[in-house]
């Protein structure tokens, strides 16, 4: 099975996958509300507000991984829509490290990051954006999201206007 065919849910409990965002320049991240990194939530959502017409979306995935998310999914999304507007796509909690990590995340993290390192997920907020053509570019928590490696990766793989 494919990066883009493994199958999760919404934050809402429908089916999803990463084919759902073929084409698109996805940028996936390990969200968790109660964080010292939560204020790149503010930089996520301005990712989206400028590139999202052009082919490009951040997923939020909400994990408790590291004790820092919000219990329940209501109290995620009203997190999330009050305290930061959060108009991306956001997915069900998952679990990123670890034999019951997500299939999703144990296929992101076989995948290194700009130092050459692949492996867990050091803590929430670690970065991953797929390309339309599949790649895969891993990015640290304390890589802000408006980070130059970043939006120079978003923009020279952006789909071509139409």
């Amino acid at each position: 099975m494919s990066l883009m065919d493994i199958p999760f849910s919404t934050i809402d409990g429908a089916p999803a996958s990463l084919a759902d965002y073929s084409g698109k320049v996805i940028l996936i991240v390990n969200v968790a509300s109660r964080c010292g990194l939560a204020p790149q939530y503010e930089k996520l959502e301005k990712l989206q507000e400028t590139y999202g017409d052009r082919g490009f979306t951040v997923i939020g995935f909400p994990s408790n991984q590291f004790l820092q998310e919000l219990s329940s999914t209501d109290a995620i999304k009203e997190y999330c829509s009050t305290t930061w507007g959060v108009t991306f796509p956001m997915m069900e909690k998952v679990r990123v490290n670890g034999r019951s990590a997500h299939p999703l995340y144990a296929e992101l993290t076989t995948h290194p990051d700009q130092a050459g390192k692949a492996g867990k997920v050091k803590w929430n907020f670690e970065k991953f954006v797929v390309t339309p053509d599949g790649a895969v570019h891993r990015f640290r928590p304390t890589t802000e999201p408006d980070d130059p490696a970043i939006l120079s990766l978003i923009e020279e793989t952006l789909p071509a206007a139409a």
